[in-house]
């Protein structure tokens, strides 16, 4: 592998040398003034994201799962994205996963060793049971973790898609990925924290991947989350809100049809647009694989 110090994530950046002398104000100024380039960074690789999407798209609905992998900040990230899908999206949580070097414990302290191991990482996906209709994002700053490395290659090895998410040019991973997204953010604030600002383009990057692939499949209408997992009183109170503001009924109707239809949104909605049994808008959100806007034009038309 090249030299550490050849990486641009690990490379001073000329814009903070006298950070250590700076004020407050100063400081967090040069921090935000550096973090405005990110958003940037991410839009020089918006067509390799689109493909990603496109990917992770088909295979979900042809009932594959996506799997992050990596190690530190990096497998951190996949967990932040991975866990809040359920909420959101009502999804199984083997659906979207997070694969972490050292596992759960890891989240909270490093486990020693764990990111330098290519075997763990083929491993680790062993044990989720991988199969050729999964994809699996690989995530490395440096791109060059031998974790995601050895993930990797397992994830092809049996026919997996594989994607490489890392913040250099021509990263190692990448050569074990059907689509490479380097997403380039330049040095670091303090050299080689890659906490900070590929890590940020990463969660963005992440995000956008579940967002609108879960849009794709139908877990939205409008630019609303109808397919939520009401959890908790805030979530009960959003599916109203949601229920109540699509349908331009009352508070208390929405509530009333809530609990009718045991808190799930889309059926709520097409029973208040068209007038149908739980039964019936169920049938219908089936026939439109899940997108509330062809259910309502199907029971609107009576199924025809």
């Amino acid at each position: 592998m090249n030299n550490l110090t050849t990486l641009t994530t690990e490379m001073r950046n000329q814009n903070t040398m006298t950070i250590d002398s700076m004020s407050t104000a100063e400081i967090l100024t040069t921090i935000n003034r550096e973090d405005m380039t990110v958003a940037k960074s991410v839009q020089q690789v918006l067509p390799e994201v689109e493909k990603t999407v496109e990917v992770v798209y088909q295979q979900l609905k042809n009932g594959g799962k996506l799997l992050y992998v990596g190690a530190g900040t990096s497998g951190r990230i996949g967990i932040l994205d991975a866990v809040e899908c359920p909420p959101t999206y009502s999804t199984a949580p083997e659906v979207v996963q997070a694969v972490m070097a050292g596992g759960i414990n890891a989240i909270e302290k490093a486990v020693e060793g764990a990111e330098d191991d290519e075997d763990l990482g083929a491993n680790d996906l062993k044990e989720r049971h991988l199969t050729k209709n999964d994809v699996v994002i690989g995530i490395a700053a440096s791109g060059r973790t031998p974790y995601v490395i050895g993930a990797l290659k397992y994830a092809k090895q049996i026919g997996a898609t594989t994607i490489s998410l890392a913040s250099n040019k021509n990263a190692v991973i990448s050569q074990y990925a059907d689509i490479k997204i380097e997403v380039v953010t330049g040095p670091e604030i303090l050299t080689g924290s890659t906490r900070m600002k590929a890590a940020t383009a990463h969660k963005m990057i992440l995000n956008m991947i579940t967002t609108t692939a879960m849009i794709k499949i139908g877990k939205v209408y409008e630019n609303l989350m109808v397919d939520l997992k009401v959890s908790n009183h805030k979530l009960k109170e959003r599916a109203k809100n949601i229920v109540s503001t699509i349908t331009e009924t009352s508070y208390e109707t929405a509530t009333t049809i809530l609990e009718e239809t045991n808190y799930e949104v889309k059926p709520a909605i097409v029973m208040i647009r068209t007038g149908v049994t739980l039964e019936e808008a169920k049938k219908y959100i089936q026939q439109a694989d899940g997108f509330v806007r062809v259910a309502i034009e199907l029971a609107t038309k009576g199924g025809k």
